[in-house]
Protein backbone atom coordinates (compact mmCIF):
# COMPACT_ATOMS: atom_id res chain seq x y z
CA UNK A 1 0.00 0.00 0.00
CA UNK A 2 1.39 3.52 -0.74
CA UNK A 3 1.98 5.81 2.02
CA UNK A 4 -1.33 7.70 3.38
CA UNK A 5 -1.51 11.50 2.65
CA UNK A 6 -3.63 14.07 3.86
CA UNK A 7 -2.94 15.28 -0.06
CA UNK A 8 -1.03 12.98 -2.02
CA UNK A 9 0.40 15.50 -4.69
CA UNK A 10 3.01 13.01 -5.60
CA UNK A 11 -0.08 10.85 -7.21
CA UNK A 12 -1.67 13.46 -8.97
CA UNK A 13 1.56 14.90 -10.61
CA UNK A 14 2.54 11.08 -11.49
CA UNK A 15 -1.01 11.32 -13.40
CA UNK A 16 -0.71 14.68 -14.93
CA UNK A 17 2.91 15.01 -15.39
CA UNK A 18 3.85 14.97 -18.44
CA UNK A 19 1.47 17.87 -19.20
CA UNK A 20 2.64 19.35 -16.28
CA UNK A 21 6.34 19.53 -17.61
CA UNK A 22 5.18 20.41 -20.93
CA UNK A 23 3.37 23.84 -19.77
CA UNK A 24 6.21 24.82 -17.22
CA UNK A 25 9.22 24.40 -20.47
CA UNK A 26 7.05 26.02 -22.22
CA UNK A 27 6.59 29.61 -20.21
CA UNK A 28 10.46 28.93 -19.07
CA UNK A 29 11.56 28.50 -23.46
CA UNK A 30 9.46 32.02 -23.62
CA UNK A 31 11.11 33.51 -20.30
CA UNK A 32 7.98 35.46 -19.99
CA UNK A 33 7.61 34.57 -16.03
CA UNK A 34 5.36 37.55 -15.30
CA UNK A 35 2.30 38.63 -16.98
CA UNK A 36 2.88 35.79 -19.77
CA UNK A 37 0.10 34.75 -21.66
CA UNK A 38 -0.68 31.77 -19.65
CA UNK A 39 -2.08 33.76 -17.09
CA UNK A 40 -4.61 35.95 -19.64
CA UNK A 41 -5.58 32.55 -20.52
CA UNK A 42 -6.32 31.28 -17.32
CA UNK A 43 -8.41 33.79 -16.56
CA UNK A 44 -10.58 33.58 -19.38
CA UNK A 45 -10.91 29.96 -19.06
CA UNK A 46 -11.59 30.01 -15.29
CA UNK A 47 -14.20 32.70 -16.19
CA UNK A 48 -15.98 30.67 -18.72
CA UNK A 49 -15.70 27.33 -15.95
CA UNK A 50 -17.12 29.97 -13.35
CA UNK A 51 -19.66 31.91 -15.18
CA UNK A 52 -19.01 35.26 -14.06
CA UNK A 53 -17.78 37.82 -15.97
CA UNK A 54 -14.88 38.95 -14.60
CA UNK A 55 -11.64 36.93 -12.83
CA UNK A 56 -8.90 38.73 -11.53
CA UNK A 57 -5.50 36.70 -10.50
CA UNK A 58 -3.36 37.88 -8.01
CA UNK A 59 -0.53 35.97 -5.74
CA UNK A 60 -2.67 34.38 -3.19
CA UNK A 61 -6.27 33.74 -1.46
CA UNK A 62 -4.76 36.66 1.24
CA UNK A 63 -4.00 39.13 -1.19
CA UNK A 64 -7.61 38.90 -2.59
CA UNK A 65 -9.10 39.17 -0.08
CA UNK A 66 -7.51 42.11 1.03
CA UNK A 67 -7.42 43.73 -2.69
CA UNK A 68 -11.40 43.28 -2.20
CA UNK A 69 -11.96 45.31 0.73
CA UNK A 70 -10.04 48.16 -0.94
CA UNK A 71 -11.69 47.72 -4.06
CA UNK A 72 -15.14 48.39 -2.28
CA UNK A 73 -13.15 51.75 -0.60
CA UNK A 74 -13.69 50.57 3.07
CA UNK A 75 -12.63 52.90 5.78
CA UNK A 76 -11.18 52.07 9.41
CA UNK A 77 -14.18 51.83 11.57
CA UNK A 78 -15.92 50.29 9.31
CA UNK A 79 -17.72 46.91 10.46
CA UNK A 80 -17.06 43.04 8.48
CA UNK A 81 -19.13 40.15 10.02
CA UNK A 82 -17.24 36.99 9.48
CA UNK A 83 -17.05 33.66 11.23
CA UNK A 84 -14.85 32.69 14.35
CA UNK A 85 -14.71 29.12 13.05
CA UNK A 86 -11.98 30.29 9.84
CA UNK A 87 -8.41 30.05 8.75
CA UNK A 88 -6.65 33.37 10.04
CA UNK A 89 -6.57 34.68 6.49
CA UNK A 90 -10.00 35.50 6.66
CA UNK A 91 -9.97 37.61 9.39
CA UNK A 92 -6.38 39.03 9.51
CA UNK A 93 -7.04 41.46 6.26
CA UNK A 94 -9.56 43.13 8.13
CA UNK A 95 -7.36 43.83 11.31
CA UNK A 96 -4.46 45.20 8.46
CA UNK A 97 -7.11 47.54 7.27
CA UNK A 98 -7.76 48.83 10.11
CA UNK A 99 -11.47 47.67 9.90
CA UNK A 100 -13.56 46.24 12.75
CA UNK A 101 -13.80 42.45 13.18
CA UNK A 102 -16.82 41.19 13.98
CA UNK A 103 -16.91 37.36 14.77
CA UNK A 104 -20.06 34.92 15.13
CA UNK A 105 -21.24 31.98 15.31
CA UNK A 106 -20.69 28.96 12.68
CA UNK A 107 -23.85 26.44 11.94
CA UNK A 108 -22.77 23.40 14.33
CA UNK A 109 -23.79 20.89 11.52
CA UNK A 110 -22.00 22.26 8.67
CA UNK A 111 -19.65 24.39 9.74
CA UNK A 112 -20.49 27.65 7.54
CA UNK A 113 -21.28 31.06 8.52
CA UNK A 114 -24.80 31.28 10.33
CA UNK A 115 -27.47 33.49 9.06
CA UNK A 116 -29.03 33.85 12.47
CA UNK A 117 -25.72 35.04 13.69
CA UNK A 118 -24.71 37.38 11.13
CA UNK A 119 -28.47 38.78 11.32
CA UNK A 120 -28.22 39.83 15.43
CA UNK A 121 -24.50 41.14 14.67
CA UNK A 122 -25.85 43.81 11.99
CA UNK A 123 -25.36 47.54 13.45
CA UNK A 124 -25.34 50.86 11.29
CA UNK A 125 -21.87 50.59 10.92
CA UNK A 126 -21.43 47.06 9.40
CA UNK A 127 -20.38 47.21 5.63
CA UNK A 128 -19.93 43.66 5.11
CA UNK A 129 -20.51 40.56 5.46
CA UNK A 130 -17.46 37.60 4.64
CA UNK A 131 -19.02 34.06 4.55
CA UNK A 132 -16.33 31.67 3.74
CA UNK A 133 -17.73 28.44 2.07
CA UNK A 134 -15.63 26.54 4.48
CA UNK A 135 -14.68 22.82 3.89
CA UNK A 136 -15.80 22.55 0.25
CA UNK A 137 -19.74 23.59 0.53
CA UNK A 138 -21.36 27.17 0.22
CA UNK A 139 -22.28 28.97 3.08
CA UNK A 140 -26.67 29.51 3.02
CA UNK A 141 -25.92 32.60 0.10
CA UNK A 142 -29.63 33.13 -0.73
CA UNK A 143 -29.82 34.14 3.03
CA UNK A 144 -27.16 35.84 2.82
CA UNK A 145 -27.40 38.08 -0.21
CA UNK A 146 -31.22 38.77 0.77
CA UNK A 147 -29.95 40.31 4.08
CA UNK A 148 -27.59 41.92 2.88
CA UNK A 149 -29.31 43.93 0.29
CA UNK A 150 -31.72 44.59 2.57
CA UNK A 151 -29.51 46.30 4.56
CA UNK A 152 -27.05 47.23 2.09
CA UNK A 153 -24.10 45.44 3.00
CA UNK A 154 -21.09 44.25 0.38
CA UNK A 155 -20.67 40.23 0.37
CA UNK A 156 -17.40 39.32 -0.05
CA UNK A 157 -17.04 35.73 -0.25
CA UNK A 158 -14.08 33.91 0.61
CA UNK A 159 -14.33 30.55 -1.89
CA UNK A 160 -10.87 29.32 -1.06
CA UNK A 161 -11.83 25.76 -0.09
CA UNK A 162 -14.53 25.53 -2.41
CA UNK A 163 -13.49 26.26 -6.13
CA UNK A 164 -16.11 24.16 -8.30
CA UNK A 165 -18.92 23.96 -5.57
CA UNK A 166 -22.43 24.85 -6.73
CA UNK A 167 -24.96 27.08 -4.55
CA UNK A 168 -28.70 25.80 -5.13
CA UNK A 169 -31.33 29.00 -5.03
CA UNK A 170 -34.34 27.88 -3.93
CA UNK A 171 -35.74 28.39 -8.03
CA UNK A 172 -33.18 25.88 -8.65
CA UNK A 173 -30.43 27.90 -10.39
CA UNK A 174 -27.08 27.31 -9.74
CA UNK A 175 -24.09 29.39 -9.41
CA UNK A 176 -20.19 28.13 -8.61
CA UNK A 177 -19.27 28.99 -5.21
CA UNK A 178 -17.12 32.77 -5.51
CA UNK A 179 -19.65 34.31 -7.66
CA UNK A 180 -22.81 35.53 -6.15
CA UNK A 181 -21.65 38.20 -3.81
CA UNK A 182 -20.35 41.63 -4.68
CA UNK A 183 -16.65 39.93 -4.94
CA UNK A 184 -15.13 36.36 -4.35
CA UNK A 185 -12.05 35.63 -3.56
CA UNK A 186 -10.27 31.87 -4.24
CA UNK A 187 -6.67 30.52 -3.63
CA UNK A 188 -4.46 27.63 -5.38
CA UNK A 189 -2.55 27.06 -2.00
CA UNK A 190 -1.14 23.29 -3.46
CA UNK A 191 -3.57 21.87 -0.89
CA UNK A 192 -6.65 23.10 -2.45
CA UNK A 193 -8.93 21.04 -5.30
CA UNK A 194 -7.82 23.14 -8.03
CA UNK A 195 -4.34 24.08 -6.83
CA UNK A 196 -0.72 25.30 -8.41
CA UNK A 197 2.91 24.50 -7.34
CA UNK A 198 3.07 27.33 -4.99
CA UNK A 199 1.37 30.48 -4.18
CA UNK A 200 -1.91 31.98 -6.42
CA UNK A 201 -5.22 33.45 -5.59
CA UNK A 202 -7.87 35.24 -7.24
CA UNK A 203 -10.92 37.88 -7.14
CA UNK A 204 -14.24 37.18 -9.31
CA UNK A 205 -16.67 39.46 -9.68
CA UNK A 206 -20.20 40.50 -11.90
CA UNK A 207 -19.64 44.45 -11.95
CA UNK A 208 -17.16 45.73 -14.86
CA UNK A 209 -16.16 48.96 -12.39
CA UNK A 210 -14.83 46.78 -9.67
CA UNK A 211 -12.85 44.94 -12.53
CA UNK A 212 -11.22 47.42 -13.07
CA UNK A 213 -10.44 48.70 -9.66
CA UNK A 214 -9.61 45.01 -8.51
CA UNK A 215 -6.96 44.55 -11.35
CA UNK A 216 -5.43 48.01 -10.25
CA UNK A 217 -5.15 47.42 -6.94
CA UNK A 218 -3.21 44.44 -7.55
CA UNK A 219 -0.75 46.22 -9.90
CA UNK A 220 0.27 48.86 -8.32
CA UNK A 221 -2.48 51.08 -8.68
CA UNK A 222 -2.02 51.47 -12.36
CA UNK A 223 -5.12 51.22 -15.03
CA UNK A 224 -2.08 52.06 -17.42
CA UNK A 225 1.69 51.93 -17.33
CA UNK A 226 3.10 54.30 -14.97
CA UNK A 227 -0.25 56.22 -14.30
CA UNK A 228 -1.56 55.69 -10.86
CA UNK A 229 -5.13 56.07 -10.06
CA UNK A 230 -5.37 54.19 -6.98
CA UNK A 231 -3.28 53.14 -4.24
CA UNK A 232 -2.36 49.61 -4.71
CA UNK A 233 -0.25 46.69 -4.38
CA UNK A 234 1.65 43.93 -6.03
CA UNK A 235 0.20 41.10 -6.06
CA UNK A 236 0.72 38.68 -9.18
CA UNK A 237 0.36 35.18 -10.68
CA UNK A 238 3.21 34.17 -12.39
CA UNK A 239 3.23 32.93 -15.45
CA UNK A 240 4.51 29.42 -14.42
CA UNK A 241 1.47 28.83 -12.19
CA UNK A 242 -0.96 30.29 -14.35
CA UNK A 243 0.41 27.45 -16.65
CA UNK A 244 -0.05 24.80 -14.36
CA UNK A 245 -3.46 25.52 -13.42
CA UNK A 246 -4.03 25.63 -16.74
CA UNK A 247 -3.76 21.87 -16.87
CA UNK A 248 -5.24 21.50 -13.43
CA UNK A 249 -8.63 23.35 -14.13
CA UNK A 250 -9.34 20.94 -17.43
CA UNK A 251 -9.25 17.68 -14.56
CA UNK A 252 -11.17 19.76 -11.71
CA UNK A 253 -14.97 18.44 -12.02
CA UNK A 254 -13.03 15.07 -12.43
CA UNK A 255 -10.99 15.64 -9.03
CA UNK A 256 -14.16 17.09 -6.97
CA UNK A 257 -16.23 14.03 -8.25
CA UNK A 258 -12.62 11.73 -6.84
CA UNK A 259 -13.01 13.61 -4.07
CA UNK A 260 -17.18 12.93 -3.60
CA UNK A 261 -16.33 9.61 -3.71
CA UNK A 262 -13.84 8.89 -0.97
CA UNK A 263 -16.83 11.12 1.26
CA UNK A 264 -19.13 8.78 0.53
CA UNK A 265 -17.14 5.53 1.63
CA UNK A 266 -16.17 7.40 4.66
CA UNK A 267 -19.89 8.31 5.24
CA UNK A 268 -21.35 4.86 4.56
CA UNK A 269 -18.46 3.81 7.21
CA UNK A 270 -19.60 6.25 10.07
CA UNK A 271 -22.97 7.54 9.72
CA UNK A 272 -24.12 5.21 12.28
CA UNK A 273 -21.93 5.62 15.13
CA UNK A 274 -21.97 6.72 18.17
CA UNK A 275 -18.78 8.39 18.87
CA UNK A 276 -19.04 10.46 15.22
CA UNK A 277 -20.76 12.80 13.56
CA UNK A 278 -20.37 12.79 9.88
CA UNK A 279 -19.85 16.32 7.86
CA UNK A 280 -23.77 17.58 7.09
CA UNK A 281 -24.17 17.95 3.42
CA UNK A 282 -25.96 21.01 2.43
CA UNK A 283 -29.70 20.99 0.86
CA UNK A 284 -28.57 24.11 -1.03
CA UNK A 285 -24.61 23.40 -1.94
CA UNK A 286 -23.13 20.66 -4.08
CA UNK A 287 -20.13 19.61 -1.39
CA UNK A 288 -16.09 19.30 -3.57
CA UNK A 289 -14.89 17.93 -0.14
CA UNK A 290 -11.67 20.17 0.22
CA UNK A 291 -11.83 18.25 3.78
CA UNK A 292 -13.67 15.53 5.20
CA UNK A 293 -13.83 16.52 8.69
CA UNK A 294 -16.27 14.54 11.11
CA UNK A 295 -16.86 15.07 15.11
CA UNK A 296 -15.33 13.20 17.51
CA UNK A 297 -17.47 13.07 20.68
CA UNK A 298 -16.92 12.33 24.25
CA UNK A 299 -13.77 13.55 24.26
CA UNK A 300 -11.75 11.43 22.29
CA UNK A 301 -10.68 13.51 19.46
CA UNK A 302 -6.71 13.81 20.52
CA UNK A 303 -6.82 10.62 21.21
CA UNK A 304 -8.04 8.90 18.17
CA UNK A 305 -5.69 11.40 16.25
CA UNK A 306 -2.43 10.43 18.35
CA UNK A 307 -3.68 6.72 17.24
CA UNK A 308 -4.03 7.35 13.84
CA UNK A 309 -0.88 8.75 13.38
CA UNK A 310 0.95 5.96 15.18
CA UNK A 311 -0.46 3.48 12.21
CA UNK A 312 1.01 5.97 9.98
CA UNK A 313 -2.22 7.43 9.11
CA UNK A 314 -2.25 11.68 8.87
CA UNK A 315 -4.82 13.47 10.40
CA UNK A 316 -4.90 16.90 10.38
CA UNK A 317 -7.47 19.87 13.38
CA UNK A 318 -8.88 22.52 11.42
CA UNK A 319 -9.10 24.41 13.15
CA UNK A 320 -7.75 23.73 17.07
CA UNK A 321 -8.49 26.87 18.54
CA UNK A 322 -11.34 30.19 18.23
CA UNK A 323 -9.57 33.40 16.53
CA UNK A 324 -10.90 35.23 19.55
CA UNK A 325 -9.05 33.19 21.40
CA UNK A 326 -5.61 33.66 19.74
CA UNK A 327 -3.46 36.32 21.59
CA UNK A 328 -3.44 38.81 18.13
CA UNK A 329 -7.56 38.98 18.50
CA UNK A 330 -7.90 39.26 22.42
CA UNK A 331 -7.87 43.40 21.61
CA UNK A 332 -11.36 42.61 19.95
CA UNK A 333 -12.44 42.09 23.51
CA UNK A 334 -14.39 39.34 23.21
CA UNK A 335 -15.17 36.90 26.45
CA UNK A 336 -13.00 33.72 26.45
CA UNK A 337 -16.97 31.85 26.39
CA UNK A 338 -18.86 33.89 23.92
CA UNK A 339 -18.72 31.39 21.42
CA UNK A 340 -19.98 27.73 22.65
CA UNK A 341 -20.43 26.60 18.78
CA UNK A 342 -16.97 27.63 18.09
CA UNK A 343 -15.00 26.30 20.89
CA UNK A 344 -17.34 22.92 20.67
CA UNK A 345 -16.26 22.54 17.02
CA UNK A 346 -12.95 23.54 18.22
CA UNK A 347 -12.61 20.36 20.18
CA UNK A 348 -14.17 17.76 17.88
CA UNK A 349 -13.33 17.93 14.57
CA UNK A 350 -10.92 16.04 12.91
CA UNK A 351 -10.04 16.14 9.03
CA UNK A 352 -9.11 12.83 7.54
CA UNK A 353 -6.84 12.06 4.86
CA UNK A 354 -9.18 13.66 1.64
CA UNK A 355 -7.51 13.62 -2.15
CA UNK A 356 -8.59 12.49 -5.56
CA UNK A 357 -6.00 9.78 -5.87
CA UNK A 358 -7.03 7.80 -2.44
CA UNK A 359 -6.86 3.91 -3.43
CA UNK A 360 -9.49 1.46 -2.00
CA UNK A 361 -7.13 0.10 0.20
CA UNK A 362 -5.81 3.49 1.67
CA UNK A 363 -9.61 3.67 2.49
CA UNK A 364 -10.25 0.57 4.14
CA UNK A 365 -7.19 0.65 5.91
CA UNK A 366 -8.19 4.54 7.54
CA UNK A 367 -12.15 3.32 8.03
CA UNK A 368 -10.79 0.27 10.00
CA UNK A 369 -8.53 2.03 11.91
CA UNK A 370 -10.63 4.84 12.79
CA UNK A 371 -13.58 1.84 14.13
CA UNK A 372 -11.05 -0.03 15.75
CA UNK A 373 -9.92 2.66 17.84
CA UNK A 374 -13.40 3.78 19.17
CA UNK A 375 -14.64 0.18 19.79
CA UNK A 376 -11.50 -0.65 22.08
CA UNK A 377 -12.21 2.08 23.75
Amino acid sequence: MRDIQMVDLNAQYGKLGVEIDAAIRSVINSTAFIKGPEVKKFEEELQKYLGCNHVISCGNGTDALQIAMMALRMKPGDEVITTNFTFIATVEVVALLGLKLVLVEPDPHNYNISVDSIRKAITPRTKAIVPVHLFGQCADMESIMKLANDKGLYVIEDAAQATGADYIFSDGTRKKAGTIGTIGTTSFFPSKNLACYGDGGAMLTNDDNLARKLRSIANHGMKERYHYDDIGVNSRLDTIQAAILLVKLKYLDNFNAARRKVADSYDKAFSKHPEIIIPERAGDSTHIFHQYTIRVRNGKRDALKKYLESVKIPAMIYYPGPLHTQEAYRYLGYDENDFPVTSGLCSEVLSLPMHPDMEQEQLDYIILNVLKFLEKK
